[in-house]
């Protein structure tokens, strides 16, 4: 027997417009879109007041297992994800071990079935060995092919120019890279530890990990996926300069080339270093106001594509050691709707560009099915918002494993009440619903 659910008096941010409308879910699916609409059997939740969002799709996530599961758990972290309105997401290959084979990604895929709450995809990863491997890579249902160009796990530093070219030319599904010059960032780190003898402070790592080591690898890729008509998508930007790379003046789904701005670079700068040191050091590094307010302002502008996270948590007891000793990533998918919301709370930005840039392009850029938007058909990954619900973020109600969050103290005035994914509603005023998982993200690629 079908199951139904009638989301009644919602403002629904969809497409470009804000409308008054009543959602119908029939099982996965939303089945009708409308104005007072009913069914005898549906349990109706009242969403007066609040806003009706489709569920963000994170297009970068380490969510740490298999091999780093004392760190995070796909299933950890689904959970915190789907408490912060992201329905679906899309994991790096970093993982031990690295994600370089069939079998290795399929492992990831098999975990994901038995314990995500979202909705998912693995990226392949490619080595500086693994090129046949790569090419044998779904276009179906994976969602890209990851590559690492400055520092990683493993053996997923792809520094070979020979390999290098060969991926761009033979890869048939999106590439995303990790954009950092190796070179110039152990040139720095060296100067560096000569400087303070070895004792560098955090304020140091936008200057090692600088502006410079960002472009010259982002613009050689760039570059790369011009000659070789590749399929390119540049992760997590961090320097305003690396901004004038991307285009604006053809539509998403037109676009060869495209790009990412993260929460953490559209929020901290290089001034945070100074209360929060390690809890704001990520790959590639949190820099200068200009750049935050740059990238936004890119963001803003189409230059800059879809906002993600990069969700990479550590231990606490990790985070807390010197610079060198110190691991780069954080924690952040609970927290990056409420964080893109304040700015919008703040008239920085609009409820319509929120999703558009969470919701819609992540859809259109990695051409996912029937997601990303609200529509009749589509499944019904839906995101219940109340924008005048203020709460503080702490310790107590970080939900991701490490149990911390670089937005500790942060008083956030949206709340996610609400997240269905694929129909089922997973999560409702502070309180999951774990009887149903996630489904694997397919492709709408010929």
């Amino acid at each position: 027997m079908a199951k139904y659910t009638l989301i009644k008096n919602a403002t629904i941010v969809n497409e470009g417009t804000l409308l008054a409308h009543d959602v119908l879910i029939k099982d996965r699916r939303i089945e009708k879109i409308g104005f007072g609409l009913s069914h005898e059997s549906a349990e109706v939740i009242d969403a007066d007041g609040k806003f009706l969002l489709p569920g963000v799709i994170d297009d970068q996530v380490h969510f740490r297992e298999p091999g780093l599961t004392h760190k995070a758990e796909i299933y950890t972290e689904s959970r915190a994800a789907v408490a912060g309105g992201i329905t679906s997401f899309m994991e790096m290959p970093n993982t031990v071990p690295n994600t370089l084979t069939q079998e290795l990604l399929q492992d990831k895929y098999d975990i994901a079935s038995k314990s995500s709450l979202a909705n998912y995809s693995f990226f392949m990863g490619a080595s500086n060995d693994n090129i046949e491997e790569v090419m044998k890579t779904s276009r179906q249902n994976v969602c890209g092919i990851k590559v690492f160009m400055g520092s990683s796990t493993g053996n997923m530093l792809v520094d070979n120019e020979k390999t290098l070219t060969e991926l761009f030319s033979r890869a048939e599904l999106i590439v995303a890279a990790h954009c950092e010059d190796e070179t110039t960032i152990r040139r720095n780190t060296e100067l560096f530890k000569e400087k303070y003898d070895g004792n560098i402070p955090f304020t140091a790592h936008p200057l090692i990990r600088s502006e410079e080591a960002c472009y010259l690898s982002s613009s050689k890729a760039v570059a790369l996926a011009k000659a070789n008509n590749t399929k390119f998508h540049v992760l997590h930007i961090s320097s305003g300069k690396e901004t004038g790379l991307f285009d604006n003046s053809v539509p998403l789904k037109d676009k060869l080339i495209t790009s990412e701005a993260c929460i953490h670079h559209m929020w901290f700068s290089d001034e945070d270093y100074l209360t929060k040191g390690g809890l704001i050091k990520w790959n590639p590094a949190v820099k200068t106001a200009f750049d935050r307010d740059t990238i936004f302002q890119a963001m803003l502008d189409d230059k800059i594509d879809v906002i993600a996270t990069d969700h990479a948590p550590h231990t606490i007891e990790e985070k807390d050691n010197d610079y060198l000793n110190c691991p780069s990533g954080g924690p952040l998918v609970q927290h990056a709707l409420p964080a893109m919301l304040e700015h919008h709370l703040n008239g920085k930005i609009s409820m319509e560009r929120i999703v558009e840039k969470m919701c819609h392009n992540p859809a259109i850029l990695f051409e996912v099915k029937e997601r990303g938007y609200i529509r009749e058909g589509y499944y019904a990954d839906l995101v219940i918002v109340d924008t005048a619900d203020q709460w503080l973020v702490q310790k107590e109600n970080v939900l991701s494993k490490c149990g911390w969050s670089p937005f500790e103290g942060q008083s956030f005035r949206s709340q996610i009440t609400h997240t269905f994914v694929s129909g089922h509603l997973a999560y409702a005023n502070g309180k999951f619903n774990e009887g149903v998982n996630g489904e694997r993200l397919m492709f709408d690629r010929k």
